[in-house]
């Protein structure tokens, strides 16, 4: 029998505080919640972009910012702050997810990972050619990064909010795709679109790097000492001319994942009687770092940092990065604009061919199989669907273009191409979804067969006392 969930620790307050719904709660909790903040903040960016009030809009990211102690001081504006600083931690969080599923998560089945990897793959390279053939040369070209990465938000909210019923094996394999995909635009990222490079800094971030393996290696599971060391890392990346978001990536991939050895489990009810006992605040602490204890460093920190990151980090990045200003000469130039149309199909044809070609490829040969369950139309609707681009190519927008006419055609093809893919991704799978339902069971077996009529309903038992 299961035990029951406890309700919030603490005393109840003299006045109770009205309740958020149970429903509403899990929709927070899921992704979906996230993926509705980021279009909801996508939509304010480009209505105060387009409104009269549209200097406010670039005043406000423009503003510039001072981070010091002493003479020692960090000053960015508001937009950089947001894109190099605060993004960080959405890196984080990414590469703490890859790190808990190449642990103990899906990534550790060779052949369910297969497909989905070598997806990802077609999922990263046609979308660059795609742009390529449109933009093959010029200072447009430095785009080609623009249309690879799929936005993990987006289209597993989508899936959940318009998605076909029963999505759980389709959200198994996006995520794994998604999660392939995101090394690969993490290491465009870092490989593509670093200026310049300061030797010094980055023998200062090796260094720190080597510091908390060495952490690691000694089993420090308390995560202050990793979050310190995590932040001092972030300055010397940044200050080497690498993008700080690779910072939040290495600590993400590096921290302790193992899971808990079985001791530390059973020693959690000695400090809780010891605390039953004598309820003083040092015992109090130690039964609550027992408990902590039990769990996986990185868990930890993902657990603290996913609400920050999906409901907070990316909204704001949305807002920051997403107003476009729309009017009938922008426009125009969009429509003819190579950029833009090469963004635009990319996202769309790029990924939908490429990630279903690949992912075909991969299990005609064998390499690996689609979960149980999912058809080749439900693994075309996900390709298209994984064309939703929003977050991360807003960040190599800004990466790889100075000229803001390129970034804002560049942006239009962004919304374009993800909105296309949105809706005909959804479309599509629920098309499918009505056909070959994703409820059915995972294997190929036949259904055994009832037994011949006539059909009894079986006796009851006959208590020992009325014999």
């Amino acid at each position: 029998m299961t035990a029951p969930t406890p309700t919030r620790p603490g005393p109840e307050l003299r006045v109770r505080l009205p309740q958020v719904a149970p429903s509403v709660r899990e929709f927070l909790a899921t992704e979906a919640g996230g993926a509705v903040l980021l279009v909801v903040a996508a939509v304010v960016a480009l209505v105060w972009a387009n409104s009269p009030f549209s200097d406010s809009y670039h005043d406000l990211w423009e503003t510039t910012a001072t981070l010091g102690v002493g003479d020692a001081s960090l000053s960015m504006t508001v937009h950089h702050w947001v894109n190099d600083g605060a993004m960080a931690i959405f890196f984080a969080v990414v590469g703490l997810e890859i790190n808990r599923e190449f642990t103990a998560g899906e990534l550790r089945d060779r052949r369910t990972v297969a497909v989905p990897a070598l997806a990802a793959v077609g999922g990263l390279a046609l979308p660059a050619l795609v742009y390529l053939l449109f933009n093959p040369s010029g200072p447009a070209a430095a785009g080609w990064g623009i249309p690879m990465s799929t936005d993990t938000a987006f289209v597993v909210g989508i899936l959940a909010l318009f998605g076909p019923r029963c999505p759980d094996r389709l959200r198994l394999f996006l995520l794994t795709l998604a999660i392939v995909d995101d090394i690969g635009a993490i290491a465009v990222v870092a490989l593509f679109y670093t200026d310049h490079v300061d030797v010094v800094w980055l023998g200062v971030a090796a260094g720190l790097l080597g510091v908390i393996m060495f952490m690691r290696w000694m089993g420090v599971w308390r995560l202050t000492p990793y979050v310190l060391a995590a932040v001092v890392l972030w300055v010397a990346v940044y200050s080497s001319g690498v993008h700080g978001t690779l910072a939040g990536v290495i600590i993400g991939l590096i921290l302790p994942s193992a899971p808990p050895r079985r001791e530390q489990i059973d020693n959690v009810p000695i400090y809780v009687r010891a605390l039953r006992e004598d309820s003083t605040a040092s015992r109090a602490a130690l039964a609550v770092s027992a408990a902590k204890a039990t769990v996986s460093t990185s868990e930890r920190l993902q657990y603290s940092l996913h609400p920050l990151s999906a409901y907070v980090i990316v909204p704001v990045f949305g807002l920051a990065n997403a107003g476009v200003h729309l009017d009938s000469h922008t426009l125009s130039d969009a429509a003819s604009s190579p950029v833009t149309i090469g963004v635009a199909l990319a996202l769309l044809v790029g990924n939908a061919v490429g990630i279903t070609a690949t992912a075909m490829i991969a299990i005609r040969t064998g390499l690996g199989v689609l979960p149980g369950g999912v058809r080749y139309g439900h693994l075309a609707g996900a390709a298209v669907l994984a064309g939703i681009g929003f977050t991360i190519s807003l960040f190599v927008t800004e990466l790889a273009f100075t000229d803001e006419v390129l970034a804002e055609q560049a942006k239009i093809g962004i919304l374009v191409g993800s909105f296309l893919a949105a809706v005909l991704g959804t479309l599509l799978l629920r098309y499918v979804g009505e056909r070959w339902s994703l409820c059915s069971p995972g294997t190929d077996e036949a259904i055994p067969s009832l037994p011949p009529r006539p059909w009894h309903a079986p006796a009851p038992p006959v208590s020992p006392v009325l014999r």
